[in-house]
């Protein structure tokens, strides 16, 4: 398992991914799954993968192979964001049809799911998730954020913080919280970390960087977050039983 996220906001674009990978409990991996495609001063293309490893990594071999060989349509031709999407999703659909009959003979699960983050001049910064069938959705001013892979326990903190209006570097610092959570919860998704942080019409990555096992940041983070956790659970009040209605036990199960 995995977990990668992406996250718009007014002036940027985080993206966030582990490196963690599994083919059960006692084969334990690290690779790589977030990529920078972008072309210095012209366009930023960044690109987070989950799913069959095989799948994912011939995806992004097709597309290093069509930026080498300068074919027509690549990642640095593409006009749009959302056209790159759909040139992405091409890609695993293409990867899928030539390896799923062997797969699904041995019961093998072929699925994979892409984001796809970046800006293009004339447009605004934008991000998508791609689906294992090709098709995508963007992420929006009132959802500014897409994750992939093992996505229910790093999501609370990005409901509660994130906005559309959240400045790029809290957007950042959430990311990391909320891989964090997920890596305190799920063995399958751990470090390294690594993490970009874009911002608009910069149309250059200045600002990336990967977080190891034990990094001091990373320790740090989680311990500060424990504690304000803590601090904010003991501030909650207290139940006052004597002020709720008791009722009967078979009263509770009815409308």
């Amino acid at each position: 398992m995995t977990y990668c996220l992406g996250i718009v906001t007014c002036d940027g674009l985080v993206v966030a991914a582990d490196s963690r990978t599994n083919a059960g409990v006692d084969y334990i991996s690290t690779y790589r799954k977030l990529y920078d495609f972008s072309q210095p001063g012209q366009r930023a293309v960044m690109l987070c993968t989950s799913g069959n490893l095989s799948i994912t990594q011939a995806v992004v071999h097709l597309l290093e192979q069509e930026l080498k060989t300068g074919s027509a349509d690549n990642l640095h031709t593409l006009p749009t964001m959302y056209d790159m999407a759909c040139y992405v999703g091409s890609k695993i659909r293409q990867i899928q049809e030539r390896d799923r009959p062997w797969l699904e003979r041995d019961h093998i699960d072929f699925s994979c799911t892409c984001l796809l983050a970046g800006q293009v001049p004339g447009e605004e910064p934008e991000l998508y998730k791609i689906y294992s069938q090709g098709n995508c959705i963007q992420a929006t001013r009132e959802t500014p954020f897409l994750q992939i892979g093992e996505t229910k326990y790093g999501k609370p903190i990005l409901d509660r913080i994130l906005s559309y209006d959240t400045s790029v570097e809290a957007a950042a610092k959430c990311a990391l919280l909320s891989i964090d959570s997920t890596m305190k919860s799920n063995i399958s998704v751990g470090p390294p970390v690594n993490l970009i942080m874009y911002k608009t019409n910069s149309f250059k990555i200045h600002y990336q960087l990967q977080l190891r096992l034990g990094d001091p940041y990373l320790v740090g983070i989680r311990k500060k977050w424990e504690l304000s956790l803590r601090q904010a659970f003991e501030q909650m009040p207290d139940l006052d039983w004597d002020c709720h209605t008791s009722l009967p036990p078979d009263d509770l199960y009815m409308d």
